[in-house]
């Protein structure tokens, strides 16, 4: 690994196409040893102006449609080429299990090569005018453009393919990006702007500065040449962007508590399997990490069985070792949040709600929490989840729906009908039947309704969202 890291251990801010050194620095720390990994070039709020300027510059000279899918294809041949290197710059600086570190850089290939194909078919559509009276003799269609500059805000738990979603779709779009990213994992998007630029991204189309979030938000947000904010992180902060920023197109992509129903006739080896990968999948740090399971009772006491075997096996440890299922969260605050709402959420603890000998949460099962509790309520952002029986299926959608929260849920059972029944009646953006409610596939249309967000990601969908329509009326 120390080969890969002297490579990123020290990075400027990419303002404009130029790497600018700042003369102040912030230390990457690892979460799983507390070594410094790398260190960054601190901006604030004039570099962020600058990066702006910047992208007002590159406005000027348009991206031709062909030419940016052009670009993202080259992008996606250098992920491809350096999947290794992002792998381990991303287990070093977030903590993440290598092998997931592999998965993630091989997703963001796939959403580089999405917002390619969402470059190329970008299209208005025709309208028929005459279907009024007063339209007859004219011909309309709608033409899409560019919204403008977009500033994208990306969160530290997927540090590759997370940015890949705010940047790919917005130069797919025509739009140029100033992107702030997380400040526990900047080296990755820093490597993958290295990378962007070496695919021939003219200057001026991607900034990427790194610094306290208050002072470069404050840019994006206050700054009326920012058309667009893309965000994805916790749910006041960015509910308080899209008010202060009320007259921008403002994208959340926030939290859940992610809930899945095991009805009667579910196959439970299957169901018990997905629970124990999508509930721990890098220490329960995703936005649809599986949190909460309501299991029929008839079938309860053979899930639990089933399913904390698959969870004593999971490999606990190290994010550089190959074994490595669970590692770290991203610091000792988070840690400390979630063994406090393991000791007070009430239940009986089925396994785990302990620290290894170096210091990583034991992945948690908690039987019947209080229902007041954090813990069954709100986003636990960490290796815990929990079980709890049900006797009536309206009861388990009713709980499952009982959160503030509403990006994706899920249900195990063979009845056609009460899948569809659980899709109409489950109050969130995406229902999974008979897998974990964790799946993600990039190019889907992604996102949350409630507290969960205001959008749909996958590059085809970000695209229509970073882009005006514009009606075009011919009088022949």
């Amino acid at each position: 690994m120390a080969a890969t890291l002297d490579r990123v251990r020290t990075r400027g801010l990419f303002l404009g196409g130029e790497w600018v050194e700042t003369g102040a620095w912030d230390e990457v720390l690892s979460p799983y040893s507390g070594e410094v990994v790398g260190t960054v070039a601190r901006g604030g709020a004039e570099h962020a102006r600058a990066a702006v300027d910047a992208a007002e510059r590159a406005l000027s000279s348009p991206i031709p449609q062909h030419e940016r899918a052009a670009l993202l294809d080259r992008v996606a041949a250098a992920l491809r080429d350096r999947c290794e290197e992002f792998a381990r710059v991303m287990s070093s600086e977030a903590g993440k299990p290598i092998k997931a570190a592999r998965g993630e850089a091989a997703r963001a290939v796939e959403t580089y090569t999405a917002a390619a194909d969402a470059a190329r078919t970008l299209a208005g559509e025709v309208v028929p005018m005459d279907a009024s009276a007063a339209g007859e003799g004219k011909i309309a269609f709608t033409l899409r453009l560019p919204v403008g500059i977009v500033g994208a805000i990306s969160p530290f738990n997927f540090p590759l393919n997370l940015v890949a979603h705010k940047l790919a779709p917005a130069l797919a779009a025509g739009c140029p990006v100033v992107l702030k990213p997380a400040p526990a994992t900047p080296l990755t998007a820093l490597l993958l702007a290295e990378v962007t630029a070496g695919a021939g991204l003219p200057n001026g189309w991607l900034s990427v500065v790194c610094g306290p979030a208050q002072e470069i938000g404050d840019v994006l947000v206050d700054d009326p040449r920012v058309k667009a904010l893309t965000f994805t992180g916790s749910g006041p902060v960015g509910w308080d962007l899209r008010r202060r920023a009320s007259r921008k197109r403002v994208s959340l992509e926030l939290g859940n508590s992610t809930p899945m129903i095991v009805a009667a006739d579910a196959e439970l080896e299957r169901a018990a399997t997905a629970a124990a990968t999508y509930a721990f999948a890098y220490a329960g740090q995703a936005c649809i990490s599986l949190q909460r399971m309501y299991v029929h009772r008839d079938v309860y006491d053979e899930f639990v069985r089933l399913l904390l075997p698959k969870v004593e096996a999971l490999v606990v440890g190290d994010p550089a070792d190959e074994r490595t299922d669970v590692g770290p969260v991203i610091d000792q605050r988070s840690r400390d949040r979630i063994l406090d709402w393991i000791g007070s959420a009430g239940g009986e603890v089925l396994t785990g709600g302990t620290l290894t000998d170096d210091g990583v949460i034991r992945p948690t099962v908690v039987a019947s929490p209080r229902v007041d509790s954090e813990l069954a309520c709100a986003e636990a952002f960490g290796p815990v989840c929990t079980v709890e029986p049900y006797d009536d299926v309206g009861e388990a959608i009713t709980r499952a729906n009982a959160t503030p929260y509403g990006l994706q849920a899920g249900i195990f059972t063979r009845d056609i009908s009460l899948a569809l029944r659980a899709a109409r009646e489950l109050e969130f953006g995406g229902v999974v039947v008979n897998d974990a409610p964790s799946i993600r596939v990039d190019h889907m249309p992604y996102g949350g309704i409630k507290a969960s967000g205001n959008t749909r990601e996958g590059p085809r969908y970000a695209v229509r969202e970073l882009t005006e329509e514009r009606l075009v009326i011919i009088d022949t």
